[in-house]
């Protein structure tokens, strides 16, 4: 038997580190004399401590060893596990390094533009799709929705969450076709004008903000289709535009404030 001394020194381990083992289950000794409670380890105990070291150098915490050693009888099945997880955590790395990298640049370029990359909940919406002539059909139109959803008893959700989809694939300046959404509590009776749907969770989506009126929003698009070129990713899906500030509390059309909400790969 090696005394906890020498099993410390052969191993350049601490014993206060041995002892940390001992308690939490991970590492006993092979034997403990009652006399003066000196621990003593065997050669069996040294192939433990190695697997221990090898486990530990792998990036495993303690917390994860032990459960190995507690719930696992092949080791491999729980490496394979760790295994897909850092292959996840590298993928993630790698998004988070190339959005250092696009930050960096667009501010060296004066960028008025922060892209965040998050998700899209699943949203019960009031829907009406028309071709609109052009952005300043939106204010004679889009009220005329309103009107319809109060006298079908629609209820708006809380936060407020009204958003176009442009179905038509690309920025268009005139012959617009968007579906404008208005999120709400319960479905109501369908009208001619006004439907009510499920918009589907967008598990990945590019979102800007852009302050401004709407004529100047294809600024925000001609940095959008760069962004995700530059960034090999890939527009997934149609395009939303969710307003945030606008002319029903915001006079000044240098203050209204639009979120670009764009589906990505």
């Amino acid at each position: 038997m090696f005394s906890i001394g020498l099993f410390s020194k052969m191993n350049c381990i601490s014993t206060k580190t041995l002892r940390h083992y001992d308690k939490l289950g991970l590492l006993k000794p092979a034997y403990i004399d009652k006399n003066n409670n000196y621990r003593y380890y065997t050669s069996k105990e040294l192939l433990e401590l190695h697997k221990i070291i090898t486990l530990k150098q792998m990036g495993l915490q303690l917390n994860e060893i032990l459960e190995i050693k507690q719930q696992f009888t092949n080791i491999d099945i729980y490496l394979k596990i760790k295994e897909k997880e850092l292959i996840r955590n590298i993928e993630n790395e790698k998004i988070k390094l190339k959005q250092i990298k696009a930050y960096l640049k667009i501010k060296g370029d004066d960028c008025m533009y922060n892209p965040v990359i998050k998700t899209l909940p699943e949203v019960k919406v009031a829907s009406m799709r028309k071709i609109f002539p052009n952005y300043d059909s939106y204010f004679e139109l889009i009220p005329k929705m309103g009107e319809e959803m109060k006298k079908q008893g629609a209820i708006c959700s809380e936060p407020a969450y009204c958003f176009n989809i442009y179905h038509d694939g690309e920025y268009k300046e005139k012959n617009i076709d968007v579906e404008v959404c208005e999120a709400v509590v319960e479905f109501c009776q369908d009208s001619e004008m006004v439907k009510y749907k499920v918009i589907n969770e967008v598990p990945k989506a590019l979102c800007i903000l852009h302050k401004g009126s709407y004529d100047t929003l294809k600024n925000a698009y001609t940095f959008i289709l760069k962004w995700v070129e530059e960034n090999s990713y890939e527009i997934s899906d149609n395009i939303r535009e969710s307003y945030i500030d606008g002319i029903w509390n915001k006079e000044n059309p240098e203050e209204w404030l639009t979120e670009i909400q764009v589906p990505i790969k």
